[in-house]
């Protein structure tokens, strides 16, 4: 699973997700209010805070897709950095 570092932050972009309400790994991010604004913000802050790029085949709505999945991709571009 991530870490509260993670979770915390992934939260802020969620607006439709309320602070009760468990952020799974399976979460649709659309579905909880990630919109392509946030999804380019969440990106920068994501790579500032783990001091990371993301490779370009990341750079995906497919990443974006659920918490999971974007774990698993900062996950890779941590080991790579």
């Amino acid at each position: 699973m991530w870490d509260s570092k993670f979770e915390e932050i992934l939260r802020r972009y969620l607006p439709f997700l309320s602070p009760e309400e468990p952020l799974r790994p399976d979460t649709g991010l659309r579905d909880a209010g990630l919109d392509s604004l946030g999804t380019v913000e969440l990106l920068g802050v994501l790579e500032s805070e783990y001091s990371v790029t993301f490779p370009e085949d990341a750079l995906s709505l497919e990443s974006f897709a659920s918490p999971g999945v974007l774990w698993e991709k900062l996950s890779a571009a941590r080991v790579t950095a």
